[in-house]
């Protein structure tokens, strides 16, 4: 498959956490993805111990709780190349009508501007990056013919 030409920003969804159109930026620099969660703890539940965590929605959205069987830590480095460990979740994101499985580490990004960072393991062999382009996926998506409802009025 070609490489597809992406921003350095764009809107993604996350279908199976029922996310849609969160902002993301592409991040050259960083080598792995990472989301926006808060309060993420292990639980003990009746089928066994999980990972739960808070996801923020869209704008205007209450924090949501997901809880996750599936799931690694590994240690990241972070922007200001200090080493923590992070639990690993995988998966899907939704990009230019592309389902890509991903994996994201969950951090605390409350004071950033965007709550994905998509880094360069999802981009390898996918995209390119063109810095003074926005949103391309997000405008190709608005720009799709809209099926019509089979309803009657």
């Amino acid at each position: 498959m070609s490489k597809q030409l992406i921003g350095m920003t764009d809107r993604i969804d996350l279908p199976d956490l029922g996310l849609f159109d969160i902002h993301a930026k592409v991040d050259t620099g960083a080598y792995t993805s990472a989301i926006h969660c808060k309060d993420v703890r292990l639980v003990r539940t009746k089928s066994g111990q999980k990972l739960r965590f808070w996801l923020l929605g869209g704008a205007g959205e209450q924090p949501r709780p997901f809880y996750s069987g599936q799931f690694s830590q590994r240690m990241i480095r972070n922007s200001f190349g200090v080493a923590e460990l992070r639990y690993v979740i995988q998966t899907r994101m939704k990009l230019f009508n592309r389902l890509i499985r991903v994996e994201f580490t969950l951090a605390d990004r409350e004071q950033m501007r965007y709550p994905i960072l998509l880094g360069r393991k999802i981009l390898r062999n996918r995209f390119i990056v063109d810095v003074s382009q926005k949103d391309l996926s997000y405008q190709a998506k608005l720009d799709q013919p809209q099926v019509p409802s089979n309803e009657a009025p």
